[in-house]
């Protein structure tokens, strides 16, 4: 399981970033490796190639290097630049909820373990927030870059477990605070395994 979800993370990286391979050809003259690199990758500015070589992103022959390095005959070139951020579009999806209690101001589900909360790099559809908008109209989308529709907390992807939703202003303002203050109380239960000793 750790390494299932560790592979899933690595990819959710995987897909932040364009990747990029090259070998210098045999009569390649001297040359900046930005001014290079500019020739050869599209939708790119020399700007973002030098920011990579100062992040350590750009490697010749397996080792860093500044954007001044001039590029030698058959070296081997390998780039990581990151993808520009990618704006994420809420969609309402028929997700079914499991919902234990609701009013006129919030709502209270059990969130089932292998759905993520919201969307997010990696997670763009199939979220708790992808059912919550096809099922109930004009959620409260609180305050931050990206909006998450009634949420005031989340758990994580493989997590079971009761989450309040907001349906109104009032009570996401309410709930958030009382989130922020600790006034909440919250019961974890965890499975475990073996034979644990005194200090664990």
């Amino acid at each position: 399981m750790q390494e299932e979800e560790n592979l899933q993370e690595n990819e959710e990286q995987e897909e932040l970033y364009e990747h990029y391979r090259f070998t210098a050809d045999k009569g390649q003259e001297l040359l900046r490796i930005d001014k290079f690199l500019m020739d050869r990758i599209a939708n790119t500015s020399r700007n973002k190639i030098q920011q990579a070589a100062a992040s350590g992103n750009i490697l010749v022959n397996n080792k860093p290097v500044k954007s001044n390095y001039k590029v030698k005959p058959l070296d081997e070139i390998s780039v990581v630049l990151p993808y520009p951020p990618r704006q994420i579009e809420l969609i309402p999806q028929d997700i079914p909820l499991d919902i234990v209690y609701e009013d006129e101001e919030l709502i209270v589900l059990n969130k089932q373990a292998g759905i993520v909360v919201h969307p997010g790099y990696g997670n763009y559809k199939g979220t708790l927030v992808n059912g919550l908008i096809y099922h109930f109209e004009n959620l409260p989308l609180g305050k931050g870059e990206h909006p998450r529709p009634g949420l005031v907390h989340r758990l994580d992807k493989n997590t079971t477990g009761l989450m309040v939703i907001a349906k109104t202003e009032q009570a996401l303002t309410h709930l958030a605070k009382q989130f922020f203050d600790r006034t909440i109380e919250r019961r974890y239960n965890a499975l475990v395994w073996g034979n644990l000793q005194d200090e664990e």
